[in-house]
């Protein structure tokens, strides 16, 4: 098994004030790579994992039982059903109405899925990659922490999109790059892009890469380009399936 990556005193040396849970969370914002370097030295998730769960929770479950955001739920149901190229009839709209009545449920399953389960499934891409191909020392514990730390950013999201959507009363997420472009035609697959691709995310990516950078002492700007390159990727495919889809309909 892997041990943990031996942090020196010399590079980094953590304070008493640095290991609290508040200076962690807003480390991450201000100095992610020292603030990494203490998590890697000393690896805890638990707290952090479980604020930024709550934020997330709390934000989602506000929003979705109020009307205004039962009603944007619905509509974005719809529109997820239209771009796959789905008929959405009276009675199919009925059923998306009735459900919506579960929203803070909703958001609960969304907080679990945007939250623990993606750190966990990021984590084991992580240490499958970095440790167990590339021969890394990190631990899945170091991993874990690391990435449960980044979940600041997305929790940090939740908080400014909230407030922002029911003031649209929308749940489209108003962060995205549709913000610069526009003008383009939804239906297209440059627009369903740029829909996809959050501004966020992009932030999260990028700590995330710092995170790695200083768990397994690689290059830091070389890893912001992967991981963006990755996620870009990512999007990109996603953006072709929901424009075939609609195609193919």
């Amino acid at each position: 098994m892997p041990t943990p990556v031996p942090f020196s005193a010399a590079a980094h040396t953590p304070s008493p004030a640095a290991a609290s849970l508040p200076a962690r969370v807003i480390g991450v914002l201000r100095s992610p790579r020292a603030t990494f370097s203490a998590v890697a030295e000393n690896p805890r998730w638990a707290a952090v994992l479980l604020v930024t769960l709550t934020v997330t929770f709390i934000c989602g479950a506000v929003l979705l039982d109020t009307d205004v955001g039962r009603t944007g739920l619905v509509d974005q149901w719809e529109r997820t059903a239209l771009a796959f190229g789905q008929r959405v009839d009276d009675a199919r709209y009925l059923a998306f109405q009735d459900a919506s009545r579960y929203g803070v449920l909703y958001a609960g399953l969304s907080a679990l899925a945007s939250g623990p389960l993606l750190a966990l499934g990021v984590s084991a891409v992580m240490f499958g990659v970095f440790t167990r191909m590339l021969r890394g020392t990190a631990t899945f514990g170091q991993v874990f922490a690391i990435v449960a730390h980044a979940g600041v950013i997305l929790a940090v999201r939740q908080m400014v999109v909230a407030p922002l959507n029911y003031v649209r009363e929308t749940l489209a997420s108003p962060t995205t790059l549709t913000l610069v472009f526009s003008v383009l035609d939804e239906s297209s697959p440059l627009a369903r892009f740029f829909g996809i691709v959050d501004l966020f995310v992009l932030w999260w990516v990028v700590t995330l890469a710092v995170g790695t950078a200083v768990l397994y002492r690689r290059p830091a700007l070389r890893l912001v380009f992967t991981f963006l390159g990755a996620y870009l990727a990512l999007a990109i495919v996603l953006a072709l399936a929901l424009a075939l889809s609609g195609v193919v309909s």
